[in-house]
């Protein structure tokens, strides 16, 4: 197991919360999966040139529904440790959002991606 343990599991979470209304979804919860699984042993995966966008906007829902459920009842609920791993958790999914959706834009979507976690928080 990995320091971005806590990682998988908000990313596990989300999926288990998310009903795949479309193809379009099941595909994003498929490759959320697929990163879960990898950040549990190691800090770097890549993404596939054709899966960029599809990534960026499944990473930018885990963003969204953390700062829209999570964090504000870690702020509530005065938990610290929670409270910076899930701020870790939006900066570093909107982080990799902006990182892939450059990266499709500048490569056209014709190059992988291989991103690279940054340290875990603290705590």
């Amino acid at each position: 197991m990995s320091d971005y343990s806590f990682y998988a599991g908000y990313i596990r979470y989300i999926v288990g919360k998310t009903v795949p209304e479309n193809d379009e979804i099941a595909a994003m919860m498929e490759e959320l999966t697929t990163i879960a699984n990898i950040v549990e042993s190691r800090d770097t995966f890549v993404i596939r040139a054709d899966h960029l966008r599809l990534v960026g906007r499944a990473l930018a829902g885990v963003a969204g529904f953390l700062q829209q459920h999570i964090l504000p009842e870690t702020v509530a609920e005065s938990n610290e440790t929670a409270e910076a791993e899930v701020r870790w958790v939006i900066d570093t999914s909107m982080r990799l959002v902006a990182d892939l959706l450059s990266h499709a834009e500048t490569t056209k979507d014709s190059e992988d991606y291989q991103a690279t976690l940054p340290p875990p928080p603290e705590g």
